[in-house]
């Protein structure tokens, strides 16, 4: 084995014999003293010493499994010796067939270019390549066939060691090095000191030095009496513990520093330090004592604080910004810095770079590439110890970091954090800057780019989003406000969802309240906010805080980067231009408009005909992709992202009323998405709902709930769809869920393989990456193409449900050519093209005959050269006239011609002797050695297409965009019409099919009539000993009344029988079934509910302001085809108030409004008003009054809506069962017939003066007798009616 084999896709440019040199230097050098590589950490053997003869001898020999002792005090310190002569192979090393009897066995492989020995173990033999897969202890793997390397089995060890690395002082040239392992020791890791305080003044020029690796101690971890630890280099390796002893790996030790082990001169030569950690051990078997200083800790922050005081005062009172605008100015910009020039000068170049990148972006944190890590300096040291739990490296500079494989790990922890993450690629190799430095550049550090900004909303991949199938909106707004604040006005709206590609944009007038707006983001909920800085109203301004759940809030410049319009439409302009002219054909995006010159997708064609209508919208789309450009994220997302018109656009057509509205109040107080406990979606109708096996079925449902649908002709076809997939089809619709519930989010996954098809970004060419980015493209690809192959065989066999019902939109799910798109040939095609397992087991595509032409061209070129050569062997095989002559192999030179020595005499005189053997000689001809030269290129050239291969597979299968997405989009709708047919059966007690009828043809008013109407959330279960009651509803039709005014004591269930018809409403007009008996009514084109008591502190709004708000919007937005549910209005005020404000409410949305509602109120002589008014049906919740102990009144619930007022509503009851003292209830019992007598003799003095107080006291007490069903005693009360006789 000559060097280490790279995977496929990884970069062949890791170099091992070169030395990687730090970031930041600590003392100058004109001479590099480079850190380690990060190739498997080699281990030292007495059987390959490079050195035999040293300067100096250790006190004691070294044994094969025991390190040389660390040397004491009185040792001399031996020589470093840099560049070691390669060592003699091991004695013990053998070239033995091997198989399964050396697999869990420890082996030693010996590299050559390294020069050295690296340890591992073998963990798997495959007996059809003859190769084991031997994993080194850095976790690295390799397969290998053990009979051709030098290797060596290893017995178990008894000592357990740990390796330790040299780490250079070097500055940064090609620095590959620098990171470490979350949890790690990352001034082992780094291959530097990168943490170094000093080198921040120096000014140090230094050369690029090619150098051998590293040198290597071990320590004996079974010492009772002292320990040296050092943590280790990667993650991988977990500590071994010895005999009672148990070290903490993250915990940071404070104490003594071990003797510097390695030499000092006095000739300016970088100087080598083992940092060693000591911990005092107790005697074998007792806990180990390990001291740690927590003062020394508190200590390090305290000397972070003091260094970043006196280094960098311009962060301080005299932060400016990039234009050296102070804080105090109107445009000061907090997200740029500015760098003093003298700060600057004294940067090495590395420090310079960095501080650079980190003054354009101080709102961000760096993942800052160097080689095959990423680094965290400064004040992002702080957010990566603190977020991701990384350890600081040594000295007083803030700095940790963490290798190139957690990436994507840590990029999302921040991101869900809400931290922005700025990520730096390295774009240029050591090797590149050496051939720029010698065509003479200055340059002394590798070039950098920003590559990707990850943030909430620019998330695209990850554990945790793969996790979370909800939507991460990002949400541009745009808005024209005059200034007066009762005015209308006008929004302009971009959302994106970037891990989906789909872009929802729209403009529409909203009232004073931002009515319209909050609803669209408490539908939405998004994660990041885009805005224009000082445009936005303060109304809009409290709307964002109000409706959202902490996101990002993103302020751009005006114009210079929220574009207006016209700036939107010259760049978009521009962007489809460039996509277009990359493609081959100019329908790459399959939502454009076929007849625009510009290729424009046809919703924006549309929005920009509309002028000033759509300029708004358009202005949200700038600003939006003002932001996806700096994330590198805009053409990648233009290519194929799929518009959707806002539904409550202005140019979206809403004069069909598509859509029932729920408004912000109406999903947050029916609990729709999320419930007012902790926020999560537990006990919500979307919980009740939600029993979808595919993420973007799940994702659809959501959307589904926001939006019910309007026309009737569409929730009967729903609706028909769903009772197609019950019944006899239930089986075939269970079988089709259990196939797709093996799919990953194919969504997603979809728009990232559509996404990857041009390489931007971290996915650029020129981006210097170690791990194999390729196999995980791969992975995914074939993720994508088994999906679909899973999701077109579900859905044949779920075909066969067609024989058994009548349903339109089932038809058309699932007829091909119709909303099933025929992907059959296109699928056939990529599973003809290659192995899909083979390929994702080896992590490479290997094309089959004519699967790509490219390829097989490059194929046929190699053939023909093999051909001609062996041609050419015939013709010299009959030259000579000797038929045994023939091609051999040796080493790396190929195709040599033997011939045997008898015939040297008579050969060409063009023959090239190249070697010989005994009896034969090995020749040359001038025509093998062009067929040579030309069969390699070929050779290299079909490699090439290989490696292409799979860029050119995911162009044509982007081809077909278009159909994936379709496909994707009909088994989205399948699993929610499946999974709302599931939910329905859950229901307790009886369910039915809404009849949903259209009120103008049956000359009806808007109706709504329900027979033992369930609850759709609430099961018998949640609700302790008792069971849900029923009740029969209606409200609205000819001649009956639209309003029921409901009254009932605390707790009778008043509030819950407005949560439940609501909620019926909902479900069915989302093509659900509903918990009743019956179900009959005509569409509700938006709910209005006003329920509970809340405020809204950050913006200003008392709990009463909030009530009377939310009841504004009603009575201005309600039509004759609402439904209203008010409960308990007024209530946040004085009685008198509240009575009057709720009387007038009601009497408007009777009269003017005429809708249909339900108004809760415990002001019962609201009742007395209504009494004789047919419009408004009088209703209280049942309950039961009886005398308890001490003479208060029990009240039992019974929960059944009934005809007629109730007189009172037994708040003493409520508080009883509080909990409150007995004699603060007999008082308050007390109080309450006063009050009540005093306030009713008020009220009623008109109409009947002769009452006294002692008589409305009776009537109250007969009234409650005549609720109660007698329970009340008839005797107490005839003697108080005598009593009072007399008194007359």
């Amino acid at each position: 084995m000559a060097f280490r084999r790279p995977a496929n896709g990884r970069s062949p440019l890791v170099n091992p014999q070169r030395q990687i040199t730090s970031f930041f230097s600590k003392s100058p050098s004109s001479a590099s003293s480079h850190s380690p590589s990060h190739s498997p950490s080699p281990l030292p053997s007495n059987n390959s010493n490079p050195n035999p003869k040293p300067k100096t001898e250790p006190k004691s020999k070294p044994s094969r499994t025991t390190p040389s002792p660390l040397p004491t005090k009185s040792d001399k310190k031996p020589a470093l010796v840099i560049g070691k002569p390669t060592p003699s192979p091991a004695s013990g090393a053998t070239s033995s067939k091997y198989g399964d009897e050396v697999v869990n066995r420890r082996v030693r492989v010996y590299w050559p270019l390294d020069k050295t020995w690296y340890e591992g173990c073998v963990k798997a033999f495959d007996k059809s390549s003859g190769k084991h897969l031997v994993q080194y202890d850095d976790s690295e793997e390799e397969h290998l066939d053990l009979s051709k390397e030098k290797i060596e089995l290893l017995k178990e060890r008894v000592t357990k060691l740990r390796r330790l690395r040299r780490f250079s002082m070097e500055d940064d040239d090609d620095e590959a090095g620098g990171g470490g392992g979350q949890n790690v020791d990352k001034d082992v890791e780094s291959g530097g000191d990168d943490s170094a305080d000093e080198d921040w003044g120096k000014n140090v020029e230094k050369e690029v030095v090619d150098d051998e690796m590293e040198d290597l101690g071990l320590v004996d971890e079974e010492e009772e009496e002292e320990e040296h630890v050092v943590k280790e280099v990667k993650p991988q390796l977990k500590r071994r513990k010895s005999t009672g002893i148990k070290l903490d790996p993250v915990k940071k030790i404070k104490t003594e520093t071990s003797k510097d082990l390695s030499p000092k001169n006095n000739n300016n030569e970088s100087s080598y330090t083992f940092q060693i950690i000591r911990v005092r051990c107790a005697a074998a078997g007792e806990k180990a004592s390990v001291m740690v200083d927590s003062v020394l800790e508190v200590d390090k922050f305290d000397r972070y604080t003091a260094r970043e005081e006196e280094k960098f005062r311009f962060l301080g009172k005299n932060r400016k910004d990039a234009n050296r605008r102070s804080p105090g100015d109107d445009n000061y910009d907090p997200r740029t810095l500015y760098l003093p020039p003298e700060f600057l000068n004294s940067l090495t170049g590395g420090q310079r770079q960095w501080w650079e990148f980190k003054a354009k972006h101080m709102d961000k944190v760096l993942f800052f590439k160097m080689g095959k890590f990423y680094e965290l300096f400064e004040m992002d040291a702080h957010v990566g110890a603190k977020e991701l739990d990384l350890q600081y490296m040594k000295g007083d500079q803030p700095h940790c970091g963490f290798p190139e494989k957690n990436f994507e790990v840590n990029a999302e922890k921040l991101a869900r954090k809400g931290y922005r993450v700025l990520v730096i690629e390295q774009t240029e190799t050591p090797d590149q800057l050496d051939k720029r430095r010698k065509q003479g550049s200055k340059d002394k550090v590798v070039k950098r780019e920003v590559c990707a900004v990850i943030t909430k909303g620019t998330l695209t991949d990850g554990e945790m989003l793969s996790a979370n199938p909800d939507a991460s909106y990002i949400f541009a707004v745009a808005e024209c406000y005059d200034g007066n604040q009762q005015d209308d006005r006008i929004y302009g709206v971009c959302v994106v969802d970037v891990a989906t590609s789909k872009i929802i944009i729209g403009q529409f007038r909203d009232d004073s309240e931002c009515s319209a707006l909050s609803c669209l983001l408490s539908q939405l909920r998004p994660v990041e906010i885009i805005k224009p800085k000082k445009l936005l109203s303060p109304e809009t301004e409290k709307v964002l805080l109000r409706q959202t759940r902490s996101p990002i809030i993103n302020e751009l410049i005006p114009l210079k980067e929220f574009w207006d319009s016209e700036k939107t439409i010259q760049e978009i302009k521009k962007i489809y231009q460039r996509i277009c002219n990359q493609s081959s054909s100019s329908s790459l995006n399959g939502s454009m408009s076929s007849d625009s010159e510009d290729h424009l997708p046809e919703i924006l064609s549309q929005l920009m005909n509309e002028g000033k209508t759509g300029s708004f919208a358009l202005s949200a789309l700038g600003g939006t992709l003002f932001y996806l450009k700096k994330a590198f994220l805009d053409e990648s997302l233009l290519r194929f992202a799929t518009f959707e018109p806002l539904p409550c656009s202005g140019f979206a057509d809403v004069t069909r009323k598509p859509y029932m509205i729920l408004d912000a109040t109406a999903l947050e107080n029916l609990e729709v998405f999320e419930n007012s406990v902790n926020g999560d979606s537990k006990g919500t109708l979307l919980d009740q709902l939600n029993r979808c096996v595919t993420p973007f079925g799940k994702r659809l449902l959501k959307a589904w709930l926001a939006r019910p649908l309007y026309d009737i002709d569409s929730i009967n076809e729903r609706q028909e769809a769903v009772a197609g997939v019950k019944g006899a089809n239930l089986p075939l619709a269970l079988n089709f869920r259990k196939e797709l519930s093996v799919l990953p989010d194919m969504e997603r996954l979809l728009a990232r393989i559509l996404s990857c098809s041009e390489a931007n970004g971290r996915n650029s060419s020129k981006v210097v990456l170690y791990e194999d980015a390729s196999k995980k493209q791969l992975h995914e690809f074939i993720m994508v193409l088994s999906g679909c192959e899973v999701i077109i065989n579900a859905c044949s066999s779920l075909g066969v449900i067609l024989e058994n019902t009548n349903s339109k939109m089932l038809h058309r799910l699932l007829t091909l050519g119709k909303d099933l798109p025929d992907v059959n040939a296109a699928l056939k095609h990529f599973k003809n093209a290659f192995d899909w397992m083979e390929a994702k087991n080896s992590g490479r595509i290997i094309p089959r005959d004519g699967a790509d032409n490219e390829y097989d061209s490059a194929c046929r070129t190699v053939t023909d050269i093999e051909i001609c050569l062996q041609k050419h062997l015939k013709e010299q095989k009959k030259l000579l006239g000797d038929p045994s002559i023939s091609y051999v192999t040796v080493g790396k030179e190929s195709y040599l011609l033997e011939v045997p020595e008898s015939l040297s005499e008579s050969l060409p005189s063009d023959y090239e002797l190249q070697s010989s053997k005994k009896g034969f000689a090995r020749y040359w001809t001038p025509t093998i050695k062009k067929y040579i030269r030309e069969l390699s290129e070929a050779e290299s050239e079909k490699e090439s297409k290989l490696k292409s291969i799979m860029q050119r597979l995911i162009g044509r299968f982007c081809e077909h965009h278009v159909s994936w997405r379709q496909l994707i989009s009909t088994v989205a709708e399948l699993d929610v019409l499946i999974s709302i047919a599931i939910a329905s059966d859950l229901y307790e007690g009886p369910t039915c099919r809404p009849f949903i009828v259209d009120p103008s043809i049956e000359n009806e008013s808007p109706f709504l009539v329900a027979s033992k109407l369930g609850h759709p959330v609430l099961r018998n279960d949640t609700l302790g000993d008792g069971t849900f009651v029923p009740n029969d509803v209606s409200i609205g039709g000819s001649s009956k009344a639209r309003f029921i005014l409901l009254t009932g004591p605390n707790m009778g269930g008043k509030s819950t029988l407005l949560r439940q018809v609501c909620l019926a409403v909902i479900l069915a007009q989302v093509g659900a079934d509903v918990p009743a008996e019956s179900f009959k009514m005509s569409p509700v084109d938006r709910i209005f509910v006003r329920m509970g008591a809340k405020d809204h502190i950050m913006a200003g709004q008392s709990t009463f302001l909030t009530e009377l708000l939310e009841t504004a919007s009603m009575l201005s937005s309600a039509t004759h085809s609402s439904l209203v549910a008010l409960d308990e209005l007024g209530r946040g005020t004085a009685t008198s108030d509240g009575q009057a404000i709720a009387a007038s409410v009601l009497e408007h949305l009777v009269n003017k409004v005429q809708c249909r509602g339900l108004f809760s109120t415990h002001y019962h002589h609201l009742a007395l008003d209504y009494q004789q008014i047919p419009k408004v049906s009088l209703c209280h919740m049942a309950c039961k009054v009886g005398m308890g102990l001490g003479g208060l009144e029990e009240v039992t619930f019974l929960y059944k809506l009934t005809f007629g007022a109730c007189p009172k509503s037994y708040g003493v009851n409520v508080a009883r069962l509080a909990g409150l003292p007995d004699n603060v209830l007999k008082k308050a019992a007390i109080k309450s017939e006063e009050f009540e007598s005093i306030y009713g003799n008020k009220t009623n003095k008109s109409t009947n003066q002769s009452m006294t107080p002692e008589i409305a006291v009776f009537f109250q007490s007969l009234r409650n007798c005549l609720v109660s069903d007698g329970i009340y005693d008839i005797c107490e009360l005839q003697k108080r009616a005598k009593s009072l006789l007399e008194q007359k």
